[in-house]
């Protein structure tokens, strides 16, 4: 369809929707600046899951350079989204008190998106009630994560990954593997190769994921302390027992392995 010559910016973006989707609903100033900071959230993560789709494409095509530039452009969105808690962070422990009850049984935990994020990179555990009651988080569940794209792509550059972690059941949790990790510390061995610098580039991703649950954390214990979440989630308890928990473990796990290269002429 062309283009309308009568198109307008806001046409384009549908400013009229989009501005109408803030209801506060209480009198408190700070409410508003809550409901749209957790809009963008929702914004971004549709965004990544959009990205990540295009890189589990780009990896098993073999795409090297495709993939560097779509998991560069994760990693950075995931730096927006966690700088956005600067600004979430100049509300005080009073003014989110101010209309906290209002949320009533709402909960970010609730965040169908992020947990299909989660899905994506690998996370299988999930609560029964979500996976009966979210017809998308079965469907991510179901697909190959990014690192099984990942073990696909690096077998199609000639890397002797184990066919039984390139045919295994994808709807099953991930668990380190020896081999594989021997596989990624020759990978390694080319650091200036385009397979490391893929792979370096999911370790980004990951470290921003990371990041992103650091900060959620802090800004939760500072906002609430130790109060129960909204929604009667374990509000910090909960988010401090996911702290350092990586989605792509044997990535990490191969820098304990990498064997020092001595220096020429030293």
């Amino acid at each position: 369809m062309a283009d309308s010559p009568t198109m307008t910016y806001g046409g384009y973006l549908r400013l009229d929707r989009l501005l109408s989707c803030q209801e506060p609903k209480t009198e408190a100033h700070d409410e508003l600046l809550f409901v749209i900071i957790h809009q963008v959230y929702e914004l971004w993560f549709k965004q990544i899951l959009h990205e990540a789709a295009l890189l589990q494409r780009r990896l098993e095509e073999g795409n090297s350079a495709g993939s560097l530039h779509t998991a560069r452009r994760i990693t950075k969105i995931l730096k927006t989204v966690v700088g956005q808690l600067d600004v979430l962070e100049t509300m005080t422990p009073r003014q989110f008190a101010s209309f906290r009850d209002a949320l009533g049984s709402s909960s970010g935990f609730q965040s169908e998106q992020f947990r299909e994020l989660e899905a994506v990179l690998g996370r299988r555990a999930f609560p029964a009630s979500d996976i009966r009651d979210d017809e998308r988080l079965r469907a991510a569940i179901a697909r190959p994560s990014l690192f099984d794209s990942l073990l696909r792509y690096l077998a199609g550059r000639g890397h002797p990954v184990p066919e039984r972690a390139l045919s295994r059941d994808t709807s099953a949790a991930w668990e380190p593997d020896p081999e594989v990790q021997k596989v990624l510390v020759t990978v390694y061995a080319d650091e200036s190769g385009p397979a490391a610098e893929v792979c370096e580039s999911l370790v980004d991703v990951d470290e921003g994921l990371q990041e992103w649950r650091y900060r959620h954390l802090k800004m939760v214990e500072r906002t609430i302390g130790a109060k129960v979440g909204t929604g009667g989630s374990a509000g910090a308890e909960y988010l401090r027992s996911t702290l350092f928990a990586p989605a792509f473990p044997d990535l990490w796990e191969v820098r304990s392995q990498t064997e020092e290269v001595p220096v020429h002429g030293a």
